[in-house]
């Protein structure tokens, strides 16, 4: 796949993993418990400006045409819709303690292959077991999960967490264990069109933001944080928040290709 700079220095940095230092999300303990006067932080992601030349990218289907269709895939790396910047990202910053991780839709993590895409795009999951579903019939896929050290920094390190073939249907379980990054990249090793995100922080205080850009983070224990969103393009923004006990607070981000 020809992949664009800007692509590069994000996802596609290969370096020695020692040489960075890790990145807070993983290492850290987090303490999940009953949360007294909790409060909410909100807020939305945006996009200002044009959008970057490469924005979409289009790749030629050059296999499996009965599972991934034909002519031209439109991969997009930036999705933009009335303002809001989908696909990114939103997190408070090494928070210690707070609420349990809930439990996920459908009763578990799921990273599922379908009509050669990932479904979803973009997911926060808990560490530990997903599931990986081969929906297509009759279509070889080979997930790569890979930790991105560095993303903060501008400096990428992938390590393979997993990579495995799948050539049937159905559902396979692994799991999934980030040593320094929350940051997780996926892709198909036999279809260079698919591809995906994963947040799988220590904390449940993680989100991906809504078709309209807007984020909520709720049941937060009073005090002081620093709330972060991410997009795998545009890298990492912080805002500082003081969130009261029962009431709310606000943190938007807005995101630009300069």
């Amino acid at each position: 796949m020809k992949m664009k700079t800007t692509m590069v220095g994000l996802l596609a940095g290969l370096a020695v993993i020692g040489a960075l230092p890790g990145q807070g999300h993983t290492a850290a303990k987090y303490k999940g418990g009953a949360v007294k006067d909790g409060g909410k932080i909100a807020g939305k992601v945006s996009f200002t400006g044009a959008l970057p030349a490469d924005a979409v990218e289009k790749i030629l289907i050059t296999k499996d045409p009965k599972g991934c269709g034909t002519g031209e895939r439109e991969v997009v790396w930036v999705d933009v819709k009335d303002g809001a910047l989908r696909g990114a990202f939103v997190f408070i910053h090494k928070i210690k303690k707070g609420k349990k991780w809930g439990k996920p839709k459908g009763g578990k993590y799921l990273i599922n292959q379908e009509k050669c895409r990932f479904h979803p795009w973009a997911q926060v999951v808990k560490p530990g077991q997903v599931t990986i579903r081969n929906s297509d019939k009759g279509v070889l896929h080979n997930i790569n999960t890979r930790e991105m050290i560095g993303v903060e920094k501008g400096r990428v390190v992938k390590r393979t967490m997993f990579n495995f073939g799948q050539p049937d249907p159905g559902d396979i379980q692994q799991k999934l264990k980030p040593r320094r990054s929350a940051y997780i990249s996926i892709n198909c090793e036999a279809h260079n069109f698919m591809f995906g995100f994963i947040m799988a922080p220590v904390h449940p205080y993680a989100a991906v933001v809504g078709a309209d850009g807007s984020y909520s983070l709720d049941n937060v224990p009073a005090g002081k944080y620093t709330v972060k969103a991410w997009h795998p393009r545009f890298g990492v923004k912080k805002s500082k928040i003081t969130v009261p006990a029962k009431g709310s607070a606000k943190a938007n981000f807005s995101f630009s290709a300069k």
